[in-house]
Formats: structure tokens, sequence, C-alpha cells
């Protein structure tokens, strides 16, 4: 999870989550417990009522008359109960409410003592009794101990407390919810900023704006405006070394311009042809390597892109004429539309330099593919460019020591040996790789993998 908001988000949730749920959960506690002691005290005031109403007959013997002013002891199944037991157990007197239930017996108090406990019928209904066991004195002082019991189905008060939890529930999560919706749309405009200064260094890159522009929050002014004099300073440091640079090439012109007027006047127009084509390479070779200290300062400000197969197009054509005599067979296979976003010069020593090697090594066949790299998806930037020829090719053991500049296998060939490693260090500048395998037409098969410009540049 990459993005700010959303980890700012699903915090805020895991707090919520967690203050809601405790606060139900006491909610849920105090609402249980202030309903139960509710219970309690009605069943004590039914009990009170009951030892009120307990008179002595003629036999002496405690009973109740057979109405009692809470009409609900009336009613059968009516979930209130009472009853008189001696310590015998044996039930001297039930309320009609009771009729065709057994009301537990439970544990009987010590005299003088209430009892509440949490029992149940034969059919499994929840009770809440109260017991009381007390010492009824009768004349001379004659005193029997008898247990006064009443008893409360709980399952209108359970029903109660499901109903307070749902709604609880709903309102906790009804509010958490619009929370969340106020949250994320606060959060995304005090994040407002931030993507206002992504969207200004894309524009910078693409080279739609010079520099950031003033207008953010004072949190975030001094990163702009080092951003600026950083831009500045790299657009600065460019155009000094453009201006010494051109002088430069300039100078070099000059002999290059004398050397083809020679040739020109001294050969035949076969001989000076060829010698102009190599006179025109090592001109743009030369304004290439000169334009690259100043590319490479500026690239991450600005990249362009390149029609692939323009450019390729180009190559073929020029190495056609290079190695007349040899005659190569070059296949190319570009996928359409691909574009490679960096200096056009890179591109050029990169696919150049493949090509060149491939030809000058190959029996007869030389190949070259260029398609989307893996990890491009949508963006074009990516590619993976393969050379492959039908040659002696590379063994394994010798392909590191080939990218290090200077080292070649065949002293024999003319060349610098410098190609592949300076290949590879364009690939390094831009976040690829280059890899050396066998081909399947026989020879080396030099693959080189630029990843896309977000890909790069986010790792």
């Amino acid at each position: 999870m990459r993005s700010l908001s959303s980890r700012l988000l699903v915090s805020v949730s895991i707090l919520l989550l967690l203050f809601f749920g405790a606060t139900i959960a006491v909610l849920d506690t105090a609402f249980s417990e202030a309903g139960e002691q509710a219970r309690r005290d009605i069943l004590d005031g039914h009990l009170v009522a009951l030892l009120a109403a307990a008179e002595p007959d003629d036999s002496g013997e405690l009973v109740l008359p057979d109405r009692l002013r809470e009409p609900r002891f009336e009613n059968i199944g009516s979930g209130l109960y009472a009853e008189l037991r001696d310590t015998g157990s044996n039930v001297l007197w039930r309320s009609r409410s009771a009729l065709g239930l057994e009301i537990p017996k439970g544990i009987i108090p010590e005299p003088g003592n209430h009892l509440f406990a949490r029992e149940s019928l034969d059919d499994g209904t929840p009770l809440l009794t109260l017991s009381l066991t007390v010492q009824w004195e009768f004349a001379e002082e004659e005193f029997k101990p008898y247990v006064f019991k009443v008893a409360e189905s709980l399952d209108s008060f359970n029903a109660q407390i499901a109903s307070f939890r749902r709604q609880l529930f709903g309102w906790f999560a009804a509010v958490a919810l619009t929370m969340l919706l106020a949250f994320s749309m606060l959060l995304r405009g005090l994040l407002k900023p931030l993507r206002q200064i992504e969207t200004e260094i894309t524009e910078i890159e693409e080279g739609k704006r010079v520099s950031l522009s003033g207008e953010f929050p004072t949190e975030l002014t001094g990163v702009a405006r080092n951003m600026n004099l950083l831009i500045d300073s790299e657009r600065a440091r460019s155009d000094r070394y453009r201006y010494t640079l051109d002088n430069l090439a300039h100078s070099l012109k000059t002999p290059l311009a004398a050397m083809r007027a020679l040739l020109t006047d001294g050969h035949g127009d076969r001989f000076s042809g060829r010698f102009n084509e190599q006179i025109d390479r090592m001109d743009e070779i030369v304004r290439y390597q000169l334009r690259k200290p100043a590319a490479s300062v500026a690239k991450n400000l600005v990249l362009k892109p390149v029609e692939v197969e323009r450019e390729i197009t180009r190559l073929v054509d020029g190495l056609r004429k290079v190695y007349r005599d040899k005659n190569p067979d070059i296949e190319v296979s570009i996928e359409k539309g691909m574009q490679f976003r960096g200096d056009t010069g890179d591109f050029l020593e990169l696919a150049g330099n493949l090509l060149d090697n491939a030809c000058k090594w190959c029996k007869q066949r030389v190949r070259i593919s260029v398609i989307p790299s893996a990890a491009s998806g949508a963006v074009s930037s990516g590619l993976v460019l393969t050379v492959s020829d039908d040659g002696p090719g590379i063994p394994q053991q010798a392909a590191d020591a080939l990218l290090q500049r200077g080292m070649r296998l065949d002293e024999s060939t003319p060349g610098h040996g410098i190609g592949l490693a300076v290949v590879k260090d364009i690939a390094r500048s831009y976040g690829g790789h280059l890899s050396i395998r066998t081909s399947d037409i026989g020879g080396a098969e030099i693959s080189v993998s630029i990843p896309p410009i977000s890909s790069s540049r986010s790792d």
C-alpha cells in the first residue's frame, strides 16, 4: 500500500473500529447491568407486596389471599410468578400465573437474606428469581420458617437487549461511515498541494513548465523553493556545458570539412562517396559525444520520444552500404508504434553498436527485433532490443569480460573493444540491463532491456 491517502484511511478506520468497539462494549454492559438492576428492584417490590399480603390462618399456617394487587400474578403465562414454600420444600401457595409450571426450587437462603439468581424453567425459559427466608412469628411466640420466592421471565428483557444492540451497531456503523467519508473528503483537500507538486513536476519533465509555482502551503513552500533552485542550477549548468561543447564541435567541424574537400578533389566518385559516408558518420558521432555531457545533466528534466522504427531503418540502410561487400541479410522486426523515451543519440548508440558488431561477425544473417518490455503495460517507453547473428557466437565465460572497455575476443578484427561496454553503460543510465545468450540461428544474441520511465524512477 504505497498511497498516503490509503494508509491514512486504513489507520483511521482501525482507530474508529477500536474506539467504537470499546464504546459499544461499555454501553452494552452499562445498559445490561442497568436493566437487570431495574428488574431486581421490581422483584424486590413484588416480594415486599407478598410479605404484606401474607396472613396466618386459624390452623396456624401462613396463607396468601386468592387475588393479589399485581394483576400479572393472576394471568396465566404472564411471565411473573410467585410461590410460598416451607423449609421442607413443600409448596404452600403458588400464583395463578404459574399454573402448569414448576418453578425451580433453587438454593434456600439463610433467614433474613435476599438471594437473586438466574434459573430456568423446564422448557428452557430463563428466569430471574428472588428468594427470601423469614421466621414468621405466630401466637405465643411461635416461629416458623417460610421461603417467599418471586420469579420473572427474561425473554422480554433479552429481546430488549438484542434490539438495543442492533440499534447500537447500526447507529455506530452509520456514524463510522459518515466520519470516514468526511475524513476522505477532508484528506483529499489536504493532499491537493502534493498532487499539484506531482503534476507540475510531470509538466517540467514534459517541457511544458520551467519551474514549480509558488502557490503552496507553508509546509511545502521550502520544498518547492529548493526544487526550483535545483532545477535552475541544473539548467544553468546544462547551458554552460552546451555552449562550451558547441564551440568545441564547431572547431572540429572545420578539419572534417577540409578532409572531405581533399578526398573529393583527389579520388573517384565511388571512393569519395564511401569516405564521405564515413565522415558523415564521424561528424554525427562527434556531435553526439560532445552533446552527451549536457544531455546527461538535463535528461531528468525533459525526455522526448524517439521513433524506433525510423531510426532503426536509417541504421540498417547505412550498415548495408558499409558492409556492401559482405551483403548481410538483415531481418527487422519492430512492433508498431514503438518509442524510446530518451536522447536520440543514446538510442542510435545502443542499436548502432549492436548492429555493427552483428554485421562484423555474422556469416550471412543478422536479425534485430524491438518489443515492449513486460513491465511497460500501457507505457510505450519501455522496450527490449535484441540483435542476433549466425556468426561464431560468444562463449558464456567470456561474456562478462567483453562488457569491459578495451576487451576483445579476436584482436585480428578491427575495432577498439568498447562497443558493448558503451551499450552497457547507456542501458544502465536508463535503469536497464544487457544480457548475452546463444542465438537460435547459431551465433550470439544480445538483448538490451529498458524499463518504462515510471518504473525506473519509482525504483
